[in-house]
């Protein structure tokens, strides 16, 4: 199958992280409210930023996960970022917009199409996804995008509630979707 190169929704345009990417990037995960739950209020050295461009380049050529940009249609520069990441739990949803970008509906757009993303190009079985507690705009977006609360969980002082959808449960809607291949 040849690679997806876009994804494009009614209003968002996605595509592959690249390594121009990696200063944009930088300056949003060090933005101090996406940081407060992206990193845990940690502030990036850029070489970190550039340890992620990499290894998301790494997992798209492997197996299609990794991080993709997310801009705005017809509205460059980087608006965010979303795709599937590995964390000790195993691989799931990870997004993110900057603050200029929130409250518009923009992250669940987002949150539906890597949905789409994972059981039809991806062939996943279920799609996981996770926040602490405090991010209850991140923990909204992943209830209206259609995943469903399955865990709370108390680890170094943070609480964290884990969100899951089956290949069954899900429903793509008629949201605009419309891939990109090389």
């Amino acid at each position: 199958m040849p690679k997806i190169t876009e994804i494009e929704t009614e209003r968002l345009l996605l595509r592959p992280l690249r390594a121009s990417d990696r200063n944009d990037l930088h300056h949003l995960f060090t933005d101090p409210d996406v940081r407060r739950y992206l990193w845990d209020d940690v502030v990036l050295p850029i070489e970190q930023t550039w340890a992620v461009v990499q290894e998301s380049l790494r997992r798209f050529a492997a197996d299609g996960t990794g991080l993709w940009a997310v801009s705005r249609r017809g509205r460059p520069p980087l608006a965010g970022f979303g795709g599937y990441w590995p964390f000790p739990a195993g691989i799931e949803i990870l997004f993110g917009f900057a603050p200029v970008h929130w409250g518009r509906g923009l992250a669940t757009e987002l949150v539906r199409t890597l949905l789409r993303y994972g059981f039809e190009e991806l062939g996943s079985d279920r799609v996981d996804g996770s926040a602490d507690t405090p991010n209850v705009a991140s923990l909204r977006v992943m209830e209206k995008a259609g995943l469903r609360e399955v865990e709370k969980s108390a680890k170094g002082g943070r609480e964290t509630v884990r969100y899951s959808l089956s290949r069954e449960e899900f429903q793509p809607g008629k949201d605009p979707y419309v891939v990109r291949r090389a």
